[in-house]
């Protein structure tokens, strides 16, 4: 078990890697005594992988668990689902202490958050994420969010969980497109920040693919070491550091949007958005040949797409000048000099950048 923190004085909490039945799950909770009552919200696959040795482990403690199913897919994170499950939260709340446990992927995440974030003001929640691309990324840092049709992740808030535990264990079922979908999220931070990181991807992808327990530890808690230390210097995104967390976003997300969630899951739609942003920075001159060959080869071995085989270019310019990222309309973006090292500039062409993902979106 490896643990990792993120400091954040009174709303700080533990990051648990692990790789056990939820024994280092059931003490910590114990420790934190959130609550009597644990609303479980996860999907229907995920409930009959692991929701009955949860809500065993819980039951332990005396705990009381409730699970409501959602639909495994971008489209949970709407105002309608949000308010159905309000309301079944409110139909049981009678003089209990309850706290919510987000037990899925990022879908599951994002949407558990806002709601203990928003019902009555806030209340306890944990996360328990079931993918790669949440364990290493998602869960951790307190962003919550629905999406609005027109944009993904419009409405949302700052809110931090007492505990993330991420059990390599849970991951091992997943489907090889997921799995390769959150390494798109771990090759990001060696972009940015970390080229050693980088570097144990490229020289130990075949055993990460092939869920190496020691790798995916690895990647996990390298992954958890850099998201916790810029939330720690940036939790609400005032300083700018945070912001380069959205390298290979702005255009991922306008993808995704302009897609309606579908054809694209979240990695495929960065690892392109990643892709993009590098090749901007080689045409304007700040990232050397052979660093894009680096970063367009590392997302080849993983089978990380680097185009769109379909999308409505006009569409997805749209909801890329939509970006919430954009600070009184002018383009913003997060683009690399080097492999470890990003800045967030404005200065760049938007001929340039309609040039590159009319390239991203070649048939």
């Amino acid at each position: 078990m490896n643990q990792v923190k993120v400091n954040l004085d009174d709303r700080s909490y533990p990051i648990i890697i692990a790789n056990d039945n939820f024994e280092h799950l059931a003490k910590k909770l114990v420790r934190l005594n959130l609550g009597t009552d644990a609303i479980i919200i996860t999907n229907s696959r995920i409930r009959a992988l692991y929701g009955k040795k949860l809500q065993k482990t819980l039951n332990t403690l005396k705990i009381a668990t409730h699970i409501f199913n959602v639909q495994d897919s971008e489209k949970s994170k709407s105002i309608s689902e949000y308010v159905k499950i309000i309301g079944k939260i409110s139909s049981i709340d009678t003089k209990k202490r309850l706290f919510l446990i987000a037990l899925g992927g990022g879908v599951v995440g994002d949407l558990t958050g806002f709601i203990a974030a928003t019902y009555k003001r806030g209340i306890a929640y944990i996360q328990i994420p079931t993918t790669l691309l949440a364990q290493v990324d998602s869960s951790i840092g307190g962003k919550t969010a629905l999406d609005l049709p027109s944009g993904k992740n419009l409405i949302g808030a700052f809110y931090q969980p007492k505990l993330v535990y991420s059990n390599i264990n849970l991951i091992k079922s997943l489907p090889a497109r997921q799995i390769r979908s959150g390494l798109a999220e771990a090759v990001k931070y060696g972009i940015i920040v970390d080229p050693k990181l980088f570097s144990y991807i490229e020289k130990n992808y075949k055993k990460i693919l092939d869920l190496d327990s020691s790798c995916l530890s690895y990647v996990i808690k390298a992954s958890s070491l850099i998201k916790a230390k810029i939330v720690e210097n940036d939790e609400r995104e005032t300083t700018g550091l945070r912001t380069i967390l959205n390298f290979g976003h702005t255009i991922g997300h306008a993808l995704e949007t302009a897609a309606g969630y579908s054809n694209l899951n979240h990695g495929e739609a960065i690892s392109i958005g990643m892709a993009a942003a590098a090749e901007i920075a080689h045409s304007m001159g700040i990232l050397p040949g052979i660093e894009l060959k680096r970063v367009m080869a590392i997302f080849k071995l993983l089978k990380l797409p680097l185009e769109a085989k379909k999308g409505d270019l006009k569409a997805v310019l749209s909801a890329f000048l939509r970006d919430k990222k954009f600070i009184n309309g002018r383009i913003r973006m997060v683009l690399p000099s080097k492999i470890g090292h990003v800045f967030v500039t404005e200065n760049i062409p938007y001929n340039l950048i309609k040039k590159i993902i009319k390239k991203r979106m070649a048939d």
